[in-house]
């Protein structure tokens, strides 16, 4: 099933503002208020996901707020992003 990214139209809760994914079929009607606080949403334009490329996980982990971390030498990581 497609994953499809929301974001408030204007003012809204923390959770609309930043944006987020609901997963819904092609044939369902598109979101016109957050679940969350009723606030008037769109749905945003985003790339395809034609697979699971190391680049994808990564741009989604960062949106999520996770960070990603490189080994440098054993026991010591860097912070890439």
């Amino acid at each position: 099933m497609p994953v499809y990214v929301y974001e408030a139209k204007g003012e809204g809760c923390a959770q609309c503002r930043a944006g987020f994914e609901v997963s819904q079929s092609i044939n369902d009607e598109r979101l016109t208020a957050c679940p969350a606080c009723g606030a008037p949403v769109m749905r945003v334009i985003q790339a395809p996901a034609l697979g699971h490329s190391k680049t994808d996980l990564n741009y989604r982990a960062k949106r999520a707020g996770f960070h990603a971390l490189k080994r440098v030498q054993k026991g010591e990581y860097e912070k890439m992003y």
